[in-house]
């Protein structure tokens, strides 16, 4: 799973372009490179503000849905988003929408330890988030789909890592089967579809906000409480969120079989950093198994 190659160049000359165009009150920020992602561009406008950018044409669709829907998801939640302020155009400069954003200051979460609070918070969060979609909201064909259409990847994820020191094939095959015969989610809520610790955000050392919203969909809650593997360490903080939240036993085998999955591609990846989130997800989801 190798970084996908961008489809189009963007630098600061063309993105303070686009801002002297579209948004000239941004025009003369300092602006600096924050983040490639898989997605997007992400640039840093002066001390408020941030600048994404699709990469890719696929990301396209992902953009416009933080456009359209996370002003309308964004008074459930009282964590800080990264809300739209102004939608760019497309144009002869950049042939595909883009956003300014509010900028949240802080950091990402690989190494904060989640205390009480955080962990009420962002379970409380997530349940004031996962209420029932409207029939127009986006639909993702990877995120908050039942968990059995997830048997190839993770199938042939297992078999390439199964040399890997952290993959117990035998056990993670018979973990995930069984997740997979869990009874499905009843209804369709909205869901982040990307809660990873690079898109949580703490600052002064506690939990204050959620980014990167383009997976936003109707699906599975499921697959946004995996989080609690990617995210918590200790057993103890993992029941408490799940508590909080109000989970019942076929959500938490819904999520832990969506966390065993996003373990696997992330141990996949071949990425550093994903690599190490990855096996600490694993052996998390084995200890809870």
């Amino acid at each position: 799973m190798s970084h996908p190659p961008a489809e189009i160049q963007v630098d600061l000359s063309l993105v303070r372009q686009l801002l002297l165009v579209d948004y000239p009150r941004l025009a003369d920020a300092r602006l600096f490179l924050v983040d490639e992602g898989w997605d997007n561009f992400t640039f840093r406008a002066g001390e408020h503000h941030a600048v994404r950018l699709p990469r890719r044409a696929v990301a396209v669709t992902l953009l416009k849905n933080e456009q359209r829907w996370l002003p309308i998801l964004a008074p459930r939640l009282s964590l800080e988003l990264p809300l739209p302020v102004h939608n760019g155009s497309a144009g002869p400069r950049f042939p595909w929408p883009w956003s300014v954003v509010h900028w949240i200051a802080g950091k990402t979460a690989e190494s904060h330890d989640f205390p009480s609070a955080d962990i009420r918070l962002l379970a409380e969060n997530l349940h004031a988030l996962h209420q029932p979609a409207p029939e127009d909201a986006p639909q993702n064909p990877f995120r908050g789909v039942p968990l059995p259409t997830r048997t190839p990847g993770v199938e042939q994820r297992l078999h390439r890592q199964r040399h890997h020191p952290g993959v117990a094939e035998s056990e993670l095959t018979t973990l995930w089967r069984s997740c997979c015969e869990t009874p499905p989610a009843d209804e369709s809520v909205w869901i982040h579809g990307d809660l990873h610790p690079r898109n949580v955000i703490i600052r002064d050392g506690a939990l204050v906000g959620l980014i990167d919203w383009g997976d936003l969909a109707a699906g599975d809650p499921a697959t946004d409480l995996a989080c609690v593997w990617l995210l918590l360490d200790e057993p103890d903080s993992r029941t408490e969120f799940l508590e909080t939240y109000g989970a019942d036993a076929p959500l938490i085998q819904r999520a832990l079989g969506w966390a065993l999955h996003m373990g696997l591609a992330l141990l996949d990846s071949g990425e550093p950093r994903h690599v190490t989130l990855g096996e600490a997800t694993l052996q998390r989801v084995l200890a809870d198994a």
